[in-house]
């Protein structure tokens, strides 16, 4: 069967790819299923799109969700039924926590064969609600290019979001005829602008405020030049949300520091604040410190184009519903009336910098984490996009990596595991002349780095460095926070290296710093295609400043 049919007409399967290629869709991330033939079939024939076919439907998912959070576009993801759906729902619900505009086409059971229990069915609507904008099942070919349309404009807009769209066969194959256009990108200039006078109303508390801090999130992405201009102009100290370092460059003079796990003491200016303006941050347990800050005695101001309810006890002032760039657009062009724009943030900044300085070499085993960390970041590129896993190697990545500039960091905020080596991939795809660099646990590798052979098969550039310290990291820590004892944490003596080269990568085992820098070196002279490091770590460094064996009991 093809899609060819009377003159004019197509298979709706084609028309929803038609529909989504005009509206600026370019990669569909797959694993192939026999329920979607139209769709893969459309997809491979239009050579302006790209076709990934993944080696799990959680790889394909996390693509789809780096890619989009990446480029601020959103990316497809593809599976087959209840099965495929149940293995792609992890990237689903790490887009929902992270605010990622990422589009799920799911084959379906034919029609008729709806509510029977057939082969593979679930009911993909009750099952994916809770971790989307929003889902739906097609019963009608004419509808399908329709709904995908609606799927789209509603994964943009507002606060950016997950949607899923079930597609049943036989649908699929119906003729139907041209789609009509979605508004793709263009629908994005329709958000919300702030008013004159609100925005009046914050330069004039930003002015008046004793010690006013940001905390700025994903909202904020590409937003360097406004967001420096507005912390300078009116002499602000600056904080990052969780796993959004790249959002202001960590080496400017009011970057105050990253609210990750363990904040720690580089949070006291945020809760000696007397002002803090959220923007575009969603403000999360982690980066609320548990919902503690902002404190009770702080004003708080919301700007974000869908603002939520504050968890923590600080005082909502004023919200801003609005677009987070032409906000602090408006912002900036008011700093000239900035009289008290000097503030001085040097204590703060200090408590910063001492908290990211790179320890001496104190492993018993292995290479220390902190330094393999700052190796890479001094031998790689200053513009290097870094895709992390979850677990607690990535503590010592977030604490010393240093991001310097935008779009740089792609981190799951709800905790992930797998997730680096497919959005890795996705990154490298997306951005072919930037160096990406995955970082994974040993943990998180074992889980999806079979992706490494999506990646040698695409031809792309990527750097996979496997932090390999035989824990899951995380659960130990706790687990002797909590009981002195642990279990089910152990990871065998697995050969990442010879993984990795099985999966057609180059790679490299590394045990010292020697080691690590001879690998760099290698990296450097051939920097083309997939390089895997796998670093060998000391178990007992569990976390910046800690050891398993004496800290945590």
């Amino acid at each position: 069967m093809t899609d060819h049919g009377p003159e004019g007409t197509r298979e709706a399967g084609a028309a929803a790819v038609e529909a989504l290629a005009q509206a600026g869709v370019r990669r569909f991330y797959t694993v192939p299923g026999e329920s979607f033939l139209p769709v893969l079939a459309a997809v491979e024939r239009d050579p302006a799109l790209t076709l990934v076919s993944a080696r799990h439907e959680s790889g394909a998912a996390f693509m789809a969700e780096a890619d989009a959070a990446l480029t601020g576009h959103p990316a497809v993801a593809m599976a087959t039924r209840g099965v495929g759906a149940g293995n792609l729902s992890i990237g689903l619900q790490t887009a929902y926590e992270g605010s990622t505009p990422l589009i799920a086409l799911l084959g379906q059971v034919e029609t008729d064969h709806l509510g029977k229990g057939a082969f593979q069915e679930v009911n993909l609507e009750a099952f994916l609600g809770p971790i989307t904008k929003w889902v739906t099942t097609v019963h009608r070919g004419d509808r399908v290019a329709e709904l995908v349309g609606r799927a789209y404009e509603i994964a943009v807009s507002g606060r950016p979001g997950p949607v899923a769209v079930a597609l049943p066969a036989d649908v699929l194959f119906t003729q139907v005829a041209a789609p009509l256009p979605i508004y793709g990108q263009a629908g994005r200039a329709g958000r919300p602008v702030a008013a004159e006078s609100d925005v009046d109303e914050l330069a004039k508390r930003l002015r008046a405020a004793r010690s006013p801090v940001l905390v700025v999130g994903s909202g904020a992405r590409g937003c360097h030049d406004p967001l420096i201009e507005v912390a300078e102009g009116y002499g602000l100290g600056v904080y990052t949300a969780f796993r959004r370092q790249d959002t202001f460059p960590n080496d400017h003079p009011h970057y105050l520091g990253h609210l990750g796990l363990g904040g720690g003491p580089t949070t006291r200016a945020l809760r000696e604040a007397d002002l803090v303006v959220l923007v575009g941050n969603r403000l999360d347990e982690i980066t609320s410190q548990g919902y503690s800050l902002p404190g009770a005695e702080t004003d708080v101001v919301q700007v974000d184009v869908e603002p939520g309810p504050l968890g923590s006890p600080g005082r909502p002032v004023q919200r801003l519903t609005a677009d987070v760039p032409s906000t602090l657009a408006a912002l900036a062009r008011r700093v000239g009336a900035a009289a008290s724009a000097s503030r001085d943030w040097t204590s703060a900044r200090a408590t910063y910098t001492k908290s990211v300085r790179i320890p001496d070499a104190e492993q018993r085993t292995g290479v220390h984490p902190a330094r393999a960390v700052a190796a890479l970041r001094r031998r790689l590129p200053a513009d290097t996009i870094v895709t992390n896993d979850a677990g607690n190697f990535a503590a010592f990545l977030q604490r010393h990596w240093g991001f310097s500039h935008p779009r740089t960091q792609l981190g799951p905020v709800n905790g992930a595991m797998g997730y680096a080596v497919p959005a890795g991939v996705a990154a490298a795809l997306a951005e072919p002349d930037r160096h990406v660099l995955a970082a994974a646990g040993d943990g998180g590798f074992l889980m999806t780095g079979m992706e490494v052979e999506t990646a040698v098969r695409l031809g792309v550039d990527l750097t996979v460095a496997v932090f390999r310290n035989g824990l899951y990291g995380t659960i130990a820590m706790h687990q002797a926070m909590t009981y002195g004892e642990l279990a089910a944490v152990d990871i065998g003596e697995v050969d990442v290296a010879a993984i990795a080269r099985g999966l057609g990568a180059r790679a490299f085992t590394v045990r010292d710093e020697a080691a690590l820098d001879a690998a760099l070196d290698s990296l450097s002279t051939t920097p083309s295609g997939v390089t895997v490091l796998d670093i060998v770590t000391d178990p007992d460094l569990i976390a910046p400043g800690a050891r398993l064996s004496t800290d945590l009991h």
